[in-house]
């Protein structure tokens, strides 16, 4: 089978909900990053066969096909397809896997995975809760369904009060794992370590000055375990907090993805090789626990070990989705999101899955790594994974 190359990965720097990204037009920012892939890489624009971008509050100016409006808000050529995809979380890493199997079946040989969410503009939840507001519809989950599982409705929330009660795991734990979350952030920050992956975009503050955000935005750079737990319960006797849990985001970011024939005519140099691409789907309800199957059947498939890959980017939706990761799959605590994660970061939802790409290459070639895996929870008890060597 023929290979997929990882020649640019880029992403914005994280807004919080109102901050410095709340004047961005989804469309706009998630052109920003496909202007940095084609700026950085050199190559010609009107190359690029498709661009496939995720994101998942499809409402509002997220609507009418986001990805092809980007493009159109972009300086490429209006020649260059788009289509908009929604895995929830897992968006923009299944628009690399779509990406990297186009190029692995020959049938394409330069495509733009991305992703985008305004977090601000088109709020979480948006898309299904509008409709109900004008009195159409009962949401998405039908009776049929709602029987078949015996619940009223799926929660991430939910499901991740459930997880922590399975793995038995302590509040102090969950508000520990968000600390450490916040101190590798910082340390990552102050050391340039995301310099290379983060496309500035301008922004006016709260002076009036224009200025470029290129520092993600939620990270707590003094925080400490006694403020991390005296954050608000979501859940009276439950166990999780908005503080071990991801944060609301802006964001866009995106990665380019060739054949080996595109690296050898165009002259371009890889990041990364495309090891494995993986998605399985589990229980709907308890949701978010799906990324330890999908972790083992990755493995499996690319006939290779836990402690065989260098890093490791598992997103943190909760922080007891990581934590029971790491227990289920024995994998090494030091080598998981060595930069801090979305409890720091952020997670824009369909942005994320390249996001968290864009940070493992270039943690990779940073530390002169050479494999890393990446996977995400992703709505309705799916998750992807995808492996990748350094080059």
């Amino acid at each position: 089978m023929a290979e997929a190359y990882i020649v640019e990965a880029v992403r914005t720097a994280g807004g919080k909900r109102g901050g410095a990204l709340k004047d961005w037009h989804p469309a706009d920012m998630a052109a920003e990053v496909l202007d940095a892939l084609i700026e950085r890489s050199g190559i010609d624009p009107a190359l690029v066969e498709d661009v496939i971008m995720g994101c998942v509050g499809q409402a509002g100016e997220q609507a009418f096909h986001i990805g092809r409006n980007a493009v159109l808000a972009s300086k490429l050529p209006q020649s260059v397809p788009a289509v908009t995809i929604d895995r929830q979380c897992g968006s923009s890493q299944q628009a690399l896997q779509f990406a990297a199997q186009a190029v692995m079946s020959g049938t394409q040989d330069v495509v733009i995975a991305s992703g985008v969410e305004s977090m601000t503009r088109v709020p979480m939840g948006l898309p299904f809760t509008l409709p109900m507001q004008h009195g159409i519809g009962t949401g998405p989950f039908s009776k049929r369904i709602q029987d078949r599982f015996g619940v009223p409705m799926f929660s991430q929330f939910i499901g991740a009060e459930m997880i922590t009660e399975k793995y038995q795991f302590r509040k102090e734990q969950l508000d520990a794992f968000a600390l450490d979350s916040h101190r590798k952030a910082a340390h990552a920050t102050e050391g340039a370590a995301f310099a290379d992956e983060i496309v500035a975009l301008s922004v006016v503050g709260e002076d009036g000055e224009t200025r470029l955000h290129d520092r993600d935005e939620g990270i707590r750079f003094g925080a400490t375990l006694e403020g991390i737990a005296s954050v608000k319960l979501l859940k009276e006797g439950g166990k999780i907090s908005a503080a071990n849990a991801s944060q609301i985001c802006d964001g866009a970011s995106g990665v380019l993805v060739v054949s080996e024939r595109a690296l050898k005519e165009h002259g371009l140099t890889p990041l990364a090789r495309i090891v494995n691409l993986t998605v399985t789907a589990g229980d709907p309800v308890i949701m978010l626990e799906e990324v330890i199957p999908a972790t083992a059947r990755a493995l499996q498939r690319s006939g290779m070990k836990i402690d065989e890959i260098d890093l490791y980017e598992v997103n943190e939706a909760f922080a007891p989705v990581p934590l029971a990761w790491l227990r289920e799959t024995g994998a090494d605590p030091e080598r998981l999101n060595v930069n801090g994660g979305a409890i720091a970061l952020g997670h824009p939802l369909g942005a994320s899955g390249t996001k968290l790409m864009a940070t493992l290459v270039h943690a990779l070639k940073a530390r002169g790594k050479r494999y890393g895996l990446q996977t995400m929870c992703e709505g309705g008890g799916i998750a992807n994974v995808t492996i990748v060597e350094a080059l």
